[in-house]
């Protein structure tokens, strides 16, 4: 039985109403669905985004946000909006919005993962380094996040 293009839309509007998607993260869920051929899902998804219900931008602005709340650095956060199927121009034109952010946002992470007071040894500052890189941060940020130390222990260790 060959599906409607109501079908589709209930079926997007329902993926929607849960959350943002980018466009094809959507198509490739219709498509995973069997039901729907290709061009059908293109065309439905196209009358959704003539009616602003379907907006990368909106999308993007979204996932970016609720990832850095998360603690994600820019890395991370682009590497999986590429697997959404966003533009690379448009992941780049968010992410470069917030570029005063991430040396901060990596520091942030730092210490809520291990306080803001000076690793203990070498070995103890590659283990913060690796973690904060492992959220994404580049090998820069993550120098930032590891030369900031609570003020009193660095003043403390140098007396």
């Amino acid at each position: 039985m060959a599906k409607t293009p109501r079908s589709i839309r209930v079926a997007a509007m329902d993926y929607l109403s849960r959350r943002e998607h980018a466009t094809h993260e959507l198509f490739q869920k219709l498509l995973a669905k069997e039901e729907y051929e290709a061009d059908d899902i293109s065309e439905a998804l196209a009358r959704l985004t003539d009616q602003d219900l379907l907006n990368d931008e909106r999308f993007t602005e979204a996932f970016i946000n609720q990832r850095i709340s998360r603690g994600s650095g820019p890395l991370k956060i682009r590497a999986e909006l590429r697997q959404k199927g966003v533009s690379d121009d448009m992941i780049e034109a968010f992410l470069n919005e917030r570029d005063v952010l991430w040396q901060e946002s990596a520091l942030e992470v730092r210490i809520k993962k291990y306080g803001s007071e000076r690793p203990a040894d070498l070995k103890e500052t590659a283990r913060q380094t690796r973690f904060i890189q492992s959220r994404g941060f580049s090998s820069e940020q993550a120098r930032y996040a590891m030369s900031h130390y609570d003020s009193e222990s660095f003043d403390s260790d140098h007396d």
